[in-house]
């Protein structure tokens, strides 16, 4: 009943924010004689090993800077810049308030066996790193999981294809964690707010094309942003149905352009998301009002925080003053501050220098082009042709003739240093002729995997990540490629950092002839057997072929369930692989298989295990 009363009372301040908003609106109270911008920097930590640490908290205390806050998971933390104003050398102060927090925020993870590194999904994040172990114990994170699932009906599913596949089920919301990512604030009139709003829609696509920076996830080569897909549906709160309805996913783009004030953007959003989050809110808004007072719109401000829009509308009060402003969130975290600035500069020149035409974009662009531009540039980055008013473009060519000068333009208006200008809107001109972090992670990740574990190479990666990071004013287009040393990997203990993932499987039920044959064709020593619900059930090896073979009489009709071994010894992804070595001696094994439960994830062999057996 409690719960009940507080939501009750939620949903009437919420009206309330919405009706006090409008009523801001018409009596010109909103800030618009000034322009500020500021940004949330997100950022990872690892252990020692280049693994997700579980530190955050700890590292946390050693900062002691209220510029920090936690994050979802464990191993990330974000860091809340000052806002600024849009003029002169804004661009040089936000770098270097940024590059001192982030130093500060190293200088305090050292103390811990930690280092920050500045990635959109960080390679080293496995299944281990999403159990709940990982979550940041705090009652938001646990409220928000736990109502995300109610709404969904279920565990979480990810569903993504690329060059690789990812299907996997999952119990929390800690899917979402995988993101990192570099969010770029815009104070806008709000005279001019529909217009700037849906300018933001459309450019999203080739912004978002020139920057991506998230290839991998989970050893997977899946989008050149995978964060997109990877957010949406790791918050995604629609349960599926046997009806075909369209449903409005909490991670969208949407679906068409913004009409009206921003107060109808607001009122869309609370007609067609339900509430996830309440809490009790002491004063009325209108009542505020009424009193001179400025007010917080707290409900509506925590009802829009449960939204997540690439490009969202936010109010906020700065200075006893309210004002409207744009947040960019589809832009990754890293590779460097330089290149995160870079993107920065890009994106504001961009909404800055938006020709008087588009100011009704409806006119000139087809929403669904800018909802495909947007989906395309995430799938296939710096590859991608994008539609552009009326004609079909690649972003090389986009970038460089149509939207640069945009930017340039944009800049110059808002009297940005010209010094700064040219150092950040030239290193997106090197970028979009050159590589994109997503390009050097993908190029450099399939080197290492001709010869390495993919364990090993991801380590390897992460590690080239953070040590490019070092050097200073080094941005992704000028990465060198990463050389291979062959060395075992340091930090590979468990199971699950060495086994194959790649399996051939076959079915207790399948011709037992078909199956050895297939093991002779393709040279197999081990092949595990699984049900018809799935689970593992034997195993078959070369001995079984040897056997086989030598039957006098073969049953054409013999099965593999006939031949195989049903007494199998099988270990997990988080066994220890120095148990595992003991094990396979003791029984005299080939093989492992590696288990979930009662279903196969992968195997170790010999060969596997070899550089991790010192006797």
């Amino acid at each position: 009943m409690r719960d009940n009363e507080t939501r009750i009372k939620f949903i009437k301040h919420l009206l309330s924010d919405i009706k006090a908003l409008e009523t801001m609106l018409k009596e010109g109270m909103i800030e618009n004689d000034i322009i500020r911008i500021g940004a949330e920097q997100e950022f990872c930590l690892v252990n020692d090993q280049w693994r997700p640490s579980k530190l955050s908290q700890e590292v946390l205390n050693s900062i002691n800077d209220p510029h920090f806050t936690t994050e979802l998971a464990r191993y990330n933390l974000e860091i809340n810049l000052d806002p600024v104003e849009l003029k002169s050398n804004c661009f040089s102060k936000v770098e270097s308030q940024l590059s001192a927090l982030l130093k500060k925020a190293a200088a305090a993870a050292k103390k811990h066996q930690n280092k920050v590194v500045l990635t959109g999904i960080l390679p080293t994040i496995g299944k281990k790193e999403l159990g709940f172990d990982f979550m940041t114990p705090s009652p938001r994170y646990w409220n928000l999981n736990d109502i995300a699932k109610e709404l969904r009906g279920g565990d979480f599913e990810l569903n993504l294809s690329g060059v690789d596949e990812l299907s996997i089920r999952h119990d929390s919301v800690l899917f979402e964690a995988c993101n990192t990512s570099f969010q770029m604030h815009l104070q806008i009139p709000s005279f001019d707010f529909i217009s700037s709003y849906n300018w933001a829609q459309a450019i999203s696509g080739p912004v978002l094309s020139a920057c991506t920076n998230s290839p991998l996830l989970l050893g997977r080569e899946l989008w050149s942003e995978t964060r997109i897909a990877l957010f949406q549906q790791s918050v995604d709160t629609r349960g599926s149905s046997r009806a075909l309805k369209d449903q409005q996913a909490r991670v969208t783009i949407g679906n068409q352009w913004a009409t009206g004030t921003a107060a109808d953007i607001f009122k869309n959003d609370v007609a067609l998301y339900k509430l996830i989050l309440t809490k009790d809110i002491a004063v009325d808004s209108m009542d505020e009002l009424a009193a001179g007072k400025i007010p917080s719109l707290a409900a509506l401000c925590l009802h829009n925080g449960t939204i997540y829009r690439w490009n969202r509308a936010c109010y906020g009060v700065g200075n006893g003053k309210p004002h409207l402003r744009i947040e960019n969130r589809y832009i990754p975290a890293g590779p460097t501050v330089l290149d995160q600035m870079a993107n920065f500069a890009f994106w504001v020149g961009l909404m800055k220098g938006r020709p008087s035409q588009f100011d009704d974009m409806s006119n000139h662009m087809d929403y669904r082009d800018a909802k495909s531009n947007f989906i395309n540039a995430a799938r296939t980055g710096r590859d991608t042709s994008l539609h552009w008013m009326g004609q079909r473009l690649t972003v090389a060519d986009l970038v460089t003739k149509e939207l640069l000068p945009l930017a340039y333009e944009g800049l110059r208006k808002m009297n940005i240093d010209k010094k700064d200008t040219e150092k950040l809107l030239g290193v997106i001109e090197q970028r979009v002729k050159g590589q994109t972090a997503s390009k050097w992670l993908i190029k450099n990740y399939r080197n290492l995997c001709k010869e390495l574990k993919k364990d090993h190479a991801l380590l390897t990666v992460t590690k080239g990540i953070y040590d490019n990071q070092q050097k200073a004013n080094l941005p992704i287009h000028q990465w060198p490629m990463l050389e291979n040393n062959h060395e075992r990997p340091p930090t590979a203990h468990l199971v699950g950092h060495i086994m194959s993932t790649r399996l051939f499987v076959v079915n207790e039920n399948d011709l037992a002839e078909l199956a050895t044959s297939v093991m002779e064709w393709k040279d197999i020593h081990h092949v595990p057997v699984e049900n018809h619900a799935g689970d593992m059930c034997g195993l078959l090896t070369s001995t079984h072929i040897e056997r086989y073979k030598k039957m006098e009489a073969i049953d054409e009709d013999l099965m593999v369930a006939d031949i195989m071994t049903k007494d199998v010894v099988t270990v997990q992804a988080d066994t220890k692989i120095k148990k595992a070595i003991q094990l396979m001696k003791k029984l005299e094994y080939g093989c492992m298989p590696v288990v979930q439960g009662k279903h196969l994830v992968g195997i170790i062999t010999i060969k596997d295990v070899i550089p991790f057996d010192d006797d």
